[in-house]
C-alpha cells in the first residue's frame, strides 16, 4: 500500500472512530469502572489503536457534564496516587442501550449498501 493510500485509510478510520468514540467509551465503562489509560489499552486491544489519552479525557469530561457518567477517586493498585475512575449513570446506561441499537441499524444499512454495490458490479461484468 502506498503512503498516500495508507494515510487516506488512517484518516477514514479516524473520522469513523470520532463519530462513535463516545459510544465505545460508554460500552467500556458499562463493563466496569475504568480510569484513563485503561480506555486506551482496551481500545487498542479491540483494534482501535488511533486513540490517545489526550483525545479521551475531553470526551469523558463532556460525558460527565452531560450526566452520562460520573467519576470517583480510588487508590491505585500499584500504590501510586489515587486514580480517577468513571462509571455509568442511569442516563449513561440508557444512552448506551440506545446507541447500540442505532449503531446496529446503521452498520446493517452501510454493509448492505457496500455489499450490494459489489454484487451489482460483479453482475454487470458477467
Amino acid at each position: 500500500m502506498t503512503k498516500e493510500l495508507s494515510a487516506s485509510h488512517d484518516q477514514r478510520r479516524s473520522q469513523l472512530l470520532r463519530g462513535v468514540l463516545d459510544l465505545c467509551l460508554l460500552a467500556l465503562i458499562g463493563e466496569r469502572p475504568r480510569y484513563g489509560y485503561e480506555f486506551v489499552e482496551a481500545l487498542t486491544q479491540s483494534g482501535l489503536d488511533l486513540v490517545s489519552e489526550g483525545s479521551i479525557y475531553p470526551l469523558l469530561a463532556r460525558m460527565e457534564r452531560a450526566g452520562l457518567i460520573d467519576s470517583y477517586r480510588a487508590p491505585s493498585a500499584a500504590g501510586g496516587a489515587p486514580r480517577k475512575y468513571y462509571r455509568l449513570t442511569e442516563a449513561g446506561a440508557a444512552e448506551l442501550t440506545a446507541g447500540r441499537a442505532t449503531w446496529s441499524t446503521f452498520t446493517v444499512a452501510v454493509s448492505r449498501t457496500l455489499h450490494d454495490g459489489q454484487r451489482e458490479q460483479r453482475e454487470q461484468h458477467e
